[in-house]
């Protein structure tokens, strides 16, 4: 009978209910669980290895790194500001209403960490389908996707993202037809998904990366029109005095 149970159930594409239907049954009835309790628990079972298994599938394709997560961020080594912010963002709504994250501060300051662990709670907590990469190789995909007149269907396969983080914007100098596409990017992405986005350059200074002051000036606009900025003032990270004391209170 049971054997039989499990055949229907994974031809239901249920195959979690199907691996645990025979145990479950014989369980329920030395316990005399009734059929309410004995569905719910296969149900239960079956949901939650789904959920699982969908939350390994994202984190695969985030390309995030594995080692700056949440667990590991050392908090009180940022501005309080940071840290009264954090808890908010960690409820997601900012993906739902198409809000940015834009990371500010020198090199070493724990940025991507920050940008990093956040978006993996967004994947292990709400299941949004984030994308973590370089600004270089960002751009370069563009670039090619252009060079191929490819720009729109890449753009395309990028709006199945509701996050992506885009790390180190600023750390190397590119040429306008870079940032051109750069800004074509950043304009499909307005009001439609989220951008977390590190620099190491304050956005006076975004006309370095731009090479032209207007598309700076536009790129600013589009990407703090719905933004929190979040300014990194505290002392590097990987400075071991750092570690032994917490920023001041602002």
């Amino acid at each position: 009978m049971s054997e039989g149970v499990a055949m229907y159930l994974r031809g239901f594409r249920l195959p979690t209910m199907a691996q645990l239907a025979e145990e479950a049954m014989a369980r329920a009835e030395a316990e005399d669980w009734g059929y309410r309790r004995l569905l719910t628990f296969l149900c239960e079972s079956e949901y939650q290895e789904r959920q699982r298994r969908r939350i390994q599938r994202l984190l695969a394709e985030s390309n995030l790194p594995p080692d700056k997560t949440l667990g590991n961020l050392d908090e009180k080594l940022f501005p309080a500001a940071i840290r009264r912010q954090l808890a908010s963002l960690l409820d997601g709504g900012f993906v739902d209403r198409a809000e940015n994250i834009l990371a500010v501060g020198l090199p070493g300051r724990g940025k991507t960490h920050f940008l990093a662990a956040l978006a993996r709670e967004l994947v292990t907590r709400h299941q949004r389908r984030v994308l973590f990469v370089r600004s270089d190789v960002l751009i370069e995909r563009l670039l090619r996707a252009r060079a191929d007149l490819h720009l729109e269907a890449e753009l395309h396969r990028l709006n199945r993202y509701a996050a992506i983080v885009v790390d180190e914007l600023g750390y190397t100098e590119h040429h306008r037809e870079q940032m051109e596409v750069f800004f074509q990017f950043v304009s499909d992405s307005y009001e439609r998904r989220s951008l977390l986005i590190s620099s190491n350059l304050v956005f006076s200074q975004w006309d370095r990366i731009f090479k032209d002051a207007m598309t700076s000036m536009a790129t600013v606009d589009r990407l703090m029109h719905h933004s929190h900025v979040l300014l990194f003032t505290n002392e590097g990270i990987r400075n071991p005095k750092a570690k032994a004391k917490c920023p001041p209170e602002e």
